[in-house]
């Protein structure tokens, strides 16, 4: 048997974590971006470690990446026979992903300010 060594998160990570899913990030997509942003590249294995998720919630959560362009992937062959492994790592910087996240918010906040806004001005108008 092999050993090897799993990164794990610490308390700044499992609060980056939080942080992102008050901000109404997936639990999901939170674990792997706190995961890759403390990694030069991580395989689907070491990813499912490492931010305690499950095979098929990496994969959620790694579709979800790749469709904001936030991923990178590329395949290594393992020896002998079976499937080629993903290799994973963040394509843009993590302060931009977060300028990203940023500007959503705003441009939610606004919208739901807008929709108070109506919802005020219709009571107002009631007899």
């Amino acid at each position: 048997m092999r050993s090897s060594e799993v990164r794990v998160f610490d308390d700044t990570d499992l609060e980056f974590i939080e942080i992102l899913r008050n901000l109404n990030i997936s639990r999901n997509v939170a674990s792997t971006l706190a995961f890759l942003s403390n990694v030069d590249e991580a395989t689907s294995k070491s990813l499912e470690l490492g931010s305690q998720l499950r095979q098929p919630e990496v994969s959620i959560a790694m579709r979800e990446l790749r469709n904001f362009g936030w991923l990178d992937e590329r395949e290594i062959k393992k020896e002998g026979k079976g499937r080629p492994m993903k290799v994973y790592k963040l394509a843009v910087p993590l302060g931009e992903i977060v300028e990203h996240i940023e500007k959503q918010t705003k441009k939610d906040t606004q919208r739901i300010m807008k929709n108070i806004e109506k919802l005020k001005m219709l009571k107002f108008q009631e007899k």
